[in-house]
């Protein structure tokens, strides 16, 4: 028994949109809440730090859910077939196909951070003010969304673009709570 590429396929887009979202919001509110009062160098690391442990988090815990769920369907298949099914190759492609997941997922929250940091290392290097690289940041970001979105839906091209549109509004709106209560405190 081989993995089945298209269900692997399924639960890696699923868990990679669900992850480059959280991501991208995660990204935003660091650049939000620093990137306006603070160094590009902070910015930087902080933004990088989080996303390595937003990686970390995710993909742990979708190694873990998926693990679970797994090992749940192959006691209810040994229960059927009344036979054990340990050092099966089912249950070495459950291993893999979780570990297979996981690791596109640890890696998925690198995505916005590396498309936000272009700007921000302008920054740093004297290239733009870090005020206007926070802006162009946020702009990838919500550009970010604004793709993805569009990209994970699945019907005609107007219904594409409405969702990546609700992404970016959404995205948008994360952005001002994180502005304005940066610019409140």
């Amino acid at each position: 028994m081989t993995l089945d590429r298209s269900s692997l396929l399924s639960d890696i887009r699923k868990f990679f949109i669900n992850t480059i979202f959280d991501a991208t919001f995660t990204v935003m509110g660091i650049i939000s809440g620093s990137a306006f009062t603070g160094d590009a160098k902070t910015v930087l690391i902080t933004l990088f730090t989080s996303s390595v442990a937003l990686g970390i988090s995710s993909g742990v815990s979708v190694y873990e859910a998926e693990t679970l769920e797994e090992e749940k369907r192959i006691e209810e298949l040994e229960k059927a077939l009344i036979t054990d099914l340990e050092d099966t190759v089912l249950e070495r492609n459950i291993s893999k196909r979780a570990m297979m997941v996981s690791i596109v997922i640890l890696v998925t929250p690198l995505i916005p951070s590396i498309i936000t940091a272009i700007p921000l290392f302008a920054s740093f290097f004297g290239v733009l003010e870090l005020r206007q690289a926070a802006f162009i940041s946020i702009a990838l970001a919500l550009s970010t969304l604004l793709v993805i979105g569009t990209l994970m839906a699945t019907d005609g091209i107007k219904a594409r673009l409405l969702k990546g549109l609700r992404m970016a509004f959404f995205g948008g709106i994360a952005f001002l709570i994180g502005y304005t209560l940066e610019s409140l405190l």
